[in-house]
């Protein structure tokens, strides 16, 4: 997929095998997985990261396969999700650290440049997470109220 901002094209990547059922090999159950899905979540772990440590360290290729859940929808079950997706949260994180930048340096046009895609790519976010009611309809995003919400 190309880029949305930049006139360079994507990158290829490679692609997970077509499997349709939980490998045999798998050392944890449905059980252990959702426990130790919510004990890294308690540690503070992201879904993303989550996903990642349960692959590389305790061996299981794929939650959804050996669980019929993704992580996320685990941590919704479990009561342990976040208050902010992911994605949206990592973006919120990067504006307010621009802007904590071109308040130090005002006549840095590239970087102010860069703040308006990032906060236009929030506003998209946002709209979709409305539409899809993961953020409640009144919900709005403003420089000041991300820098307090992410410090929770």
């Amino acid at each position: 997929m190309s880029r949305m901002h930049s006139k360079r094209k994507g990158r290829s990547s490679s692609k997970r095998p077509n499997i349709s059922e939980n490998p045999a090999w798998v050392p944890l159950d449905a059980a252990e997985i959702q426990e130790k899905v919510v004990q890294l979540a308690n540690e503070g772990m992201a879904a993303p990261m989550i996903g990642l440590k349960l692959r590389d360290q305790f061996g299981v290729p794929d939650v959804m396969l050996a669980t019929g859940k993704s992580v996320t929808q685990i941590l919704k079950d479990k009561g342990v999700k976040p208050s902010l997706p992911e994605d949206l949260a990592a973006l919120m994180r990067r504006a307010v650290e621009l802007n904590v930048h071109i308040v130090e340096n005002p006549k840095d046009l590239h970087n102010k440049r860069g703040l308006h895609l990032i906060e236009a790519r929030i506003r998209r976010l946002i709209t979709y997470y409305k539409r899809n009611e993961v953020l409640p309809e009144g919900w709005t995003y403003s420089l000041a109220t991300a820098e307090i919400q992410l410090s929770r």
